[in-house]
């Protein structure tokens, strides 16, 4: 598929994205129909491979920034323009049970990445030991279980909507890291209780229009608690990762330290190392509930992040998602929001030439992370065939013209409102 294609109906698009999707399903369903005959050989060897991905296009209305799946990635949508370029994945996944205790499990994923590449990517890569039935231990690239359903946002299959709420998940750009975890669980009450432990370090990197952040070697760590009762399920997170490199916001801060110098004045070093994001600390709170029965899926999260760093605004989000599935269809409501807190630091320079000029500018950098908007879905889901799913989406964003961070590229006219429509087909094999 093309990566961007202008001007067309939308009847045009959804109707080319059922034919190529029915022709692409055509080997999943085969592969359904044969594994009936394989099934005596893969239990022999324990080997099981499984597929998913995701065939999408999405046209943004604002020609004054592009929307963006999530910070990872450097461009989006734009103009009215449709594109397959946020939304189309594809992944693949190796499980091998070594024994009844260890199994090796190994993913990669294509997606659009931060240098504007679809190149293959290893998510996951670990062997798993359960050590007792209640106890397991996972080791090697792990997905980033930051917040509920974090560690398989990218199977789009699994979500009801036709991707994961931008305003939730859009600060979370790392979907993996090295390490490892532990989980132990319980049972309590009706249901079973699982308390998880993990830490390592990450391989990610995260751009804009101008610069890449790279986050590799930033050590993470966290504590999962996980309840599960009937069709109910309820998660509480807390989750951290210490940065290894700074974001380059050069050469402001050097421009800082020699007006300070020059002044002495203490407020523009200090200024200076608001801007540093290298050993400084962010930490995730994330609340979740799940809950699916009887046609009924509602789902409902909520995060802050905490940012030591300066240069990074402390927020919060949230969303709400529901739908009733009769039959094949399933139409689904929800709402978001994102809302960052302001620094109120300055660099107290003289508000005369040059200075001046070093003022606005550290003023400007420090809102280039304001968040301060809303998301209203509507949408539908078709589960047209088995493992074969299409959606229709219609987000109304409503934020405040300086909410920047959640975008790409935005201009002077950037009001912080666009309409995005998006059409999309997951399967999994």
């Amino acid at each position: 598929m093309v990566d961007k294609i202008k001007h067309l109906p939308v009847f045009f698009f959804l109707h080319t994205l059922i034919l190529v999707s029915l022709i692409f399903s055509l080997p999943v369903l085969a592969a359904a129909e044969m594994a009936e005959d394989t099934q005596a050989r893969i239990s022999a060897e324990k080997l099981l491979f499984r597929g998913f991905g995701t065939l999408g296009i999405a046209r943004s209305s604002s020609d004054q920034a592009d929307f963006v799946r999530d910070l990872s990635q450097p461009k989006g949508l734009s103009d009215g323009n449709w594109s397959a370029r946020i939304d189309s994945i594809l992944g693949g996944q190796l499980n091998w049970q070594m024994t009844k205790e260890l199994e090796l499990v190994g993913q990669a994923v294509s997606r659009f990445r931060y240098n504007e590449s679809r190149s293959p990517e290893i998510m996951w890569a670990f062997a798993r030991w359960d050590i007792t039935p209640d106890i397991a231990v996972r080791a090697g690239r792990i997905g980033a279980d930051f917040m509920m359903l974090a560690d398989s946002r990218l199977v789009g299959y699994s979500y009801l909507a036709a991707r994961p709420s931008s305003d939730f998940f859009g600060p979370l750009f790392f979907h993996h890291f090295d390490g490892a975890d532990m989980s132990i669980s319980k049972p309590v009450g009706e249901g079973v209780l699982r308390a998880k432990v993990f830490i390592g370090a990450t391989h990610e990197k995260a751009a804009d229009m101008q610069r890449v952040w790279n986050t590799s070697g930033s050590h993470v760590g966290g504590v999962v608690l996980d309840y599960w009762q009937g069709p109910l399920q309820l998660r509480a997170n807390v989750a951290q990762i210490r940065f290894s490199n700074d974001l380059d916001v050069s050469p402001l801060p050097d421009f800082l330290k020699a007006a300070g110098a020059f002044l002495n004045m203490p407020s523009a070093f200090s200024a200076a190392q608001s801007l540093e994001t290298k050993d400084t600390t962010s930490r995730f709170y994330s609340l979740g509930v799940v809950y699916e029965a009887n046609g009924f899926q509602t789902q409902a999260m909520a995060n802050c992040i905490r940012h030591e760093a300066g240069l990074l605004q402390n927020s919060c989000a949230g969303y709400a998602l529901a739908g009733y599935r009769s039959g094949a269809i399933t139409p689904y409501a929800g709402i978001s929001a994102w809302k960052s807190s302001r620094r109120n630091q300055t660099a107290g320079l003289p508000d005369i030439p040059p200075f001046a000029n070093l003022n606005a500018i550290y003023s400007s950098v420090m809102e280039t992370t304001r968040s301060d908007q809303r998301t209203y879905t509507l949408g539908v889901r078709w589960d047209v065939k088995p493992n074969v799913a299409f959606k229709l989406q219609w987000d109304a964003i409503r934020g405040d013209s300086r909410s920047v961070f959640p975008v790409r590229d935005e201009q002077p006219g950037w009001d912080g409102r666009t309409n995005v429509i998006s059409i999309t087909s997951d399967f999994v094999f």
